[in-house]
């Protein structure tokens, strides 16, 4: 049995994403998503906000870089990572997400359709549809 490390994410750029080239000449490009949600605090609901930083490589990186900017929804599946590092004495933590896709969900405005750049992916073949047998809902 093999252990699943997969995260879906849809929100919206809190910047625009910073492209870079490796060493190698490896494009990556770096941007953070913010995803609202709503939460019952004390008997109210309240508004929250969590954010997501990620990472996207070649192809994929490069039409981020070209085609997102701030404020502009987009749709990330990928991996979490989490790095570790030491500052100061005290060690520290962050995860990340790598992305394996990334759906822009906004027309941009040079273009008037969606977008999706994504590596393929041999690894994924998506299960029946509910609609395929409502009796095949696992819940």
């Amino acid at each position: 049995m093999s252990d699943i490390n997969r995260v879906v994410l849809v929100g919206r750029l809190t910047a625009d994403p910073v492209l870079r080239h490796t060493a190698g000449g490896t494009a990556v490009a770096e941007f953070s998503v913010a995803v609202n949600s709503r939460e019952k605090v004390g008997g109210e609901w309240q508004d929250r906000a969590d954010f997501f930083d990620v990472t996207a490589w070649g192809n994929q990186a490069e039409a981020c870089a070209d085609h997102l900017a701030r404020g502009r929804r987009v749709a990330v599946e990928g991996r979490l990572r989490q790095e570790r590092w030491e500052k100061d004495g005290q060690k520290r933590s962050k995860v990340k997400v790598t992305a394996t896709s990334v759906q822009f969900l906004e027309a941009s405005p040079d273009r008037a359709e969606q977008q999706m750049f994504a590596p393929p992916a041999d690894d994924f073949l998506p299960g029946p549809s509910p609609d395929d047998d409502p009796d095949a809902i696992p819940f």
